[in-house]
């Protein structure tokens, strides 16, 4: 496989063609078809025919390398990249920081697995994590590999620490697709069905999404969901049978939906009071996304067990629970583990991402990065080409959602405008995700995007939106 640089002026979406002799690389940029597309189309025929059909893909490219904000596929396209492996990549593909310390890691240890022993980069990486935990009494860690894994281990723990059975979530709430996350997702029916009967025990409350209920009024809303979840309580699962309540700190695929200023503490003293553990699903909010390491440290609040993933390690596979020793030492040795969990490589890429935060000061990127996207979105939003098209504008930090429809309520379900646009964004050369049962884009860029990179961005967007609104 051809390892070359990209020059520089190479338009957005064009190919990229490599000649190579005995002695250097050189790479041109050339619109003309040629024998790595013919390998391209190849390549994405055998991807349709033989992986499972189950899997949605917002494309057919087959991508053969990625660097920073950008990826590239096998037939020489470049891409800005405002997925990220839908949050996963959040310091961009390929940082050298954590590709040096995986390099370094697979010649030392690959797998040291946990139930056999302690291995270092597991106990190093827990050692540059304490300091960051949103509250100081998370100081037990599990980690395991996926994101549904993670909630599973949170679901887990809290049944056997509180010796109840029953689990509440949010309406819009993604948690996962594995059978046990199945049950507690919310966001859409396409996780879950044809595949019933679920794990039983799971009640879904109300999640205050502003700007589709009460008007737009964060307080009223606020106020219904809360109110409703007492009433649950009351007449669904009682105190004595409810181990925890589930929160996405910020609503992931349900919309990119941050919750009102004082939702999750009114819910933290529903919690006191009856003895619910809170947990705080933060797998995809977490690791600087939206400005702060996690997303809890913008409203203050203690939550009991915090889930974790995606960011930890930049593309390598890891998720982790913390919660308090007190609560994590009631489960006996053996009731968890996985071959997995914990892996020593994903360990030591995670130890490296925690270094390029604090050396690269990536929060202040984002702090700087999010107003230069939020200012673009706010100016379709009241542009008179295109802020007709527009609802909502929301989110924090790099987290950041676009909802289409005009700034009516309830009547964009299912909606393509988004879809649309996001079309048209491809086309141009940039990836992005649509979300939630509303018609939504949501924007997941690297966190160490350049200014300049993310003005292309907003060109694209910028173009993108104007070009449906010319269409009608």
């Amino acid at each position: 496989m051809l390892g070359y640089a990209v020059p520089a002026n190479c338009p957005r979406g064009t190919n990229i063609a490599a000649q190579t002799t005995h002695h250097q690389s050189d790479t041109t940029c050339t619109n003309s078809k040629g024998p790595e597309e013919v390998k391209m189309s190849s390549l994405a025929q055998f991807g349709t025919n033989h992986i499972a059909k189950g899997i949605g893909r917002l494309t057919t490219h087959v991508l053969e390398r990625g660097s920073g904000s950008y990826v590239y596929t096998t037939e020489g396209k470049k891409l800005l990249d405002f997925t990220m492996g839908i949050g996963v990549t959040n310091l961009g593909h390929c940082h050298p920081k954590v590709t040096k310390a995986a390099q370094d890691q697979v010649g030392k240890l690959v797998h040291g697995q946990v139930n056999i022993a302690f291995q270092e980069p597991q106990l190093r990486l827990i050692e540059k994590l304490l300091p960051i935990m949103p509250d100081k009494s998370l100081d037990t860690f599990f980690f395991w590999n996926s994101g549904s894994e993670a909630v599973e281990a949170s679901v887990k723990l809290a049944r056997q620490a509180t010796g109840r059975q029953n689990i509440i979530v949010m309406q819009g709430s993604y948690h996962g697709r594995t059978m046990g996350t199945m049950a507690m997702t919310r966001s859409k029916t396409v996780y879950s069905a044809g595949f019933h009967p679920l794990i039983p025990g799971v009640y879904a409350s109300p999640f205050p999404y502003t700007h589709q209920f009460h008007n737009g009024n964060a307080q009223d809303c606020s106020d219904n969901a809360i109110k409703e979840l007492e009433i649950m309580l009351l007449t669904q699962t009682a105190p004595k049978d409810t181990a925890a309540i589930i929160i996405e700190t910020v609503l992931g695929e349900g919309g990119y939906v941050p919750p009102p200023p004082d939702f999750l503490k009114r819910v933290r003293e529903i919690c006191d009071k009856h003895g619910i553990l809170l947990i705080l699903d933060e797998v995809q909010s977490g690791f600087g996304r939206t400005g702060k390491m996690f997303a809890v440290e913008h409203y203050g609040v203690r939550p009991d067990v915090m889930v974790m993933a995606k960011g930890i390690a930049n593309g390598f596979p890891i998720s982790g629970i913390v919660s308090r020793k007190e609560l994590m030492d009631l489960q006996p040795p053996g009731s968890m583990g996985g071959t997995y969990a914990g892996n020593a490589v994903a360990c030591a890429a995670g130890l490296a991402v925690l270094d390029a935060f604090k050396e690269e000061k990536v929060l202040d990127n984002v702090a700087a990065r999010s107003k230069q996207l939020f200012d673009c979105l706010h100016g379709l939003q009241k542009s008179e080409k295109t802020g007709h098209l527009i609802g909502d504008v929301r989110g924090l930090g790099l987290m950041v959602a676009l909802e289409f429809g005009g700034g009516s309520k309830g009547d964009n379900i299912g909606g393509k405008i988004g879809s649309r646009v996001q079309n048209k964004c491809v086309e141009k050369g940039m990836l992005v995700l649509t979300t939630s049962i509303y018609d939504t884009l949501r924007f997941i860029p690297n966190l160490l995007i350049s200014e300049e990179e993310m003005s292309e961005a907003c060109e694209i967007i910028t173009e993108s939106v104007e070009e449906v609104a010319r269409e009608g």
